[in-house]
């Protein structure tokens, strides 16, 4: 059974980083296309970066240059730095996995969640 293991959120101040992890468990991270998604408060899920098992990335507009989605094949881990925070990234954050994404920003693509990372940027 894979499972998905976040951590690293936090609370920063505006301007400040923080690099969360998804540790995979069950198989190896290479075998997935894998995604970051973000949920605030009364909002709908989504969509913040994604990788393609091929090492492809993707990124939502509103992190393009702030954001940066690896990923660590011998730690079997999947990453998120997250630099230049803003208040709107507030957000509950997950890590996602399906073994193909067409559309990488659908939540209904992706077969397997973890159980999320709280971020809370203050200004």
């Amino acid at each position: 059974q894979v499972q998905l293991v976040e951590s690293g959120g936090g609370s920063v101040q505006a301007g400040g980083s923080l690099s969360l992890s998804c540790l995979v468990s069950g198989l190896g991270v290479s075998r997935f296309d894998m995604g970051w998604f973000r949920q605030a408060p009364g909002k709908e899920r989504e969509g913040v970066a994604n990788m393609t098992k091929d090492g492809i990335t993707s990124y939502a507009d509103s992190v393009k240059g702030r954001f940066a989605i690896s990923k660590d094949a011998a730690k079997n881990t999947l990453y998120l730095q997250m630099n230049n925070l803003k208040p709107e990234d507030t957000a509950m954050y997950y890590c996602a996995a399906s073994y193909r994404v067409a559309v990488w920003t659908n939540t209904n693509e992706y077969r397997i969640w973890g159980q999320g990372t709280q971020v809370t940027v203050s200004s």
